[in-house]
């Protein structure tokens, strides 16, 4: 004989644990007189969940192969409560003659029709229990998000235990994220600084990109409250950043090209920004021979157009960061910026969102036969105009801001703690890079040891 207990979270066993349950099948067997060879037990395990349970695996492994011919369990529910497995549980037991007692329930005669019966009544009445539970459950926590209060939990990064209470230190890391990631900031850059400063998770774990990105996109962030995916209302607990800038962070997450992947992440400064000297085209980074027989490759710019121009990524980049640099240190640098209050970026990452999402739905209705193809049209082309002049805003936005805390004396050591996708956005307000042609060899001048790169090459004109 074997015993099977299990101490579930839903705490149906009248509050006794595994241990109590474990002596009263103990017990049970020793009233009838039967040998105990085995106990297993699936601790916080749920019959009802689906997920996989190792204790009953063994115990239907056991039955299997003979080495227990009876088992003892505290309640039919700490079996099962899903009638696939009660099925199962069958279909072992009939054929072997297995004999199934239970300390509340009373013996499972499962070698008869009305044996069976009785168990499938049961399990049944088990299911109903469970779902009846999870709906009280489920209309209690409906009932706390449409009236606005916190719903439990682990303590949520920028409040305190009660989940109400803002903790200032770690909302001013929250605050000053959401600034950075509108600004230009990557989810990896991020997470770095938090780390590289110390800042943890609330468990005190280390931050992931991913963990940055549901941070700065949940609701709670700018004071509402959320269920199963919805915005119900406006929550208890108080603001850490305006609606309007959460709304911005949602839109500019919810952009597939911002998605965190590792295949299509840039590495040089320069792709997409430095321009043909021929044509005009962009130069995109890829890789170049390095010259003379088995030297291999070295990533360089090349344009999109051809071999018009190729040159070194590193040498092109160090260059221009040298002179983005010279520039932002001199005195009048502060002269360049200006107020980035002047447009509303959150309103207009709102807004581009909204008309992507009525392009969408113009495609909608076209294939749904209920616009022509006229229609559909003449639609989409408003939108798609409209978007555009977003997309130059956003541009010109995301200029104004790019400079923010960068110039001065101290531009050399700030450049080197700026994310790339920051420094790319800071070439993009200050200059536009052409590359042209070179003549091959040595640039003139050149001494032993000194680069090939020759300067002379790169055309730089200041916005």
């Amino acid at each position: 004989m074997v015993i099977y207990t299990r101490m579930s979270k839903d705490r149906a066993g009248a509050g006794l644990g595994v241990d109590r349950q474990r002596q009263d099948c103990a017990d049970l067997a020793d009233r009838l007189g039967w040998s105990i060879i085995g106990h297993h037990s699936d601790n916080d395990l749920s019959a009802y969940s689906g997920k996989p349970r190792p204790g009953y695996r063994a115990l239907l492994d056991d039955l299997e192969h003979g080495r227990a011919d009876a088992v003892v369990v505290w309640h039919t529910d700490r079996l099962h409560r899903r009638p696939v497995e009660l099925e199962h549980y069958i279909d072992v037991c009939d054929p072997r003659g297995v004999i199934t007692q239970t300390v509340k329930a009373g013996p499972l005669d499962l070698a008869t029709p009305s044996g069976r019966m009785v168990a499938r009544m049961l399990g049944s009445a088990g299911r109903y229990e469970v779902e009846h539970m999870i709906e009280r459950q489920q209309a209690a926590k409906l009932q706390a998000a449409t009236s606005g209060r916190w719903k439990g939990g682990r303590r949520p990064f920028g409040y305190e235990v009660d989940g109400v209470t803002v903790r200032e230190s770690e909302a001013n890391e929250i605050r000053r994220a959401t600034d950075g990631l509108l600004t230009g900031m990557s989810l990896h850059a991020l997470a770095r600084d938090w780390n590289a400063r110390g800042v943890t998770t609330s468990t005190g774990g280390v931050w992931k990109p991913t963990e940055v990105r549901k941070l700065l996109a949940r609701p709670r962030n700018a004071g509402l409250m959320e269920h199963r995916g919805e915005i119900v209302g406006a929550a208890e607990w108080p603001a850490i950043v305006d609606e309007s800038l959460w709304q911005a962070v949602r839109a500019l997450l919810g952009d597939e090209s911002r998605r965190t992947t590792t295949g299509n992440a840039r590495r040089w400064l320069g792709g997409g920004l430095y321009l043909c000297g021929i044509c005009g085209a962009p130069l995109r980074a890829t890789t170049a021979g390095t010259g003379g027989r088995g030297r291999g490759h070295a990533p360089a710019y090349r344009c999109e157009h051809g071999a018009h121009v190729v040159r070194r990524c590193q040498s092109l980049d160090n260059f221009v960061e040298q002179v983005v640099i010279e520039r932002l240190s001199q005195p009048d640098a502060a002269d360049l910026q200006r107020v980035p209050a002047a447009v509303d970026t959150s309103a207009l990452h709102v807004e581009r969102l909204a008309v992507k999402a009525r392009l969408s739905e113009l495609v909608d209705l076209f294939t749904g036969d209920q616009i022509t193809a006229h229609m559909m049209e003449r639609g989409s082309a408003t939108l798609r105009t409209r978007l555009d002049d977003l997309d130059r805003q956003l541009a010109s936005a995301v200029g104004e801001s790019a400079l923010d805390g960068v110039t001065g004396p101290g531009t050399a050591a700030v450049w080197l703690t700026l994310d790339l996708s920051r420094r790319r956005a800071i070439v993009d307000t200050l200059m536009t890079v052409t590359v042209h042609r070179t003549r091959r060899g040595r640039p003139p001048g050149w001494r032993p040891g000194d680069s090939y790169f020759d300067p002379a090459g790169v055309e730089i004109t200041w916005h």
